[in-house]
């Protein structure tokens, strides 16, 4: 039922800055740009991550970090963890080893947004099977 990632949101109440950011943090510029939304394509399969203006935030949201927390698996941890607070991410939960290569991270970038970095076994294999790498 559940095919795959179709779009990840993450909301900004400076838009620009916030489509900035990402973009020197991605090293790629979005795809797609209108007032208000910016869209990336990123990682092995090319997921969609959305930059949106907060005044387009549903009602509903708290102004607080929450829901759920998106890992992206990462090749190096401490490097791109390195690089987020380069940047001015925090650390939202600090590095945790779950056992067996899962060890996971998350920050909150400068604009509130929950964002999860990993190394993730299970990742590597399906990519290698899918990609043949």
């Amino acid at each position: 039922m559940l095919r795959g990632v179709s779009t990840i949101n993450f909301y900004a109440n400076d838009h620009l800055q916030a489509v900035k950011w990402y973009t020197d943090f991605l090293k790629v510029e979005p795809y797609f740009s209108v007032p208000g939304y910016a869209e990336f394509r990123i990682g092995d399969y090319q997921q969609e991550l959305g930059i949106i203006d907060s005044k387009f935030v549903p009602t509903h949201l708290t102004n607080k970090p929450a829901g759920a927390t998106i890992y992206w698996h990462v090749d190096d941890l401490q490097k791109t963890t390195d690089k987020l607070v380069s940047m001015g991410a925090t650390i939202y939960e600090p590095q945790k080893n779950r056992g067996n290569g899962f060890i996971t991270i998350s920050f909150l970038d400068p604009f509130g947004n929950i964002l999860g970095i990993m190394t993730n076994p299970h990742y590597v294999e399906i990519n290698k099977t899918v990609n043949g790498d």
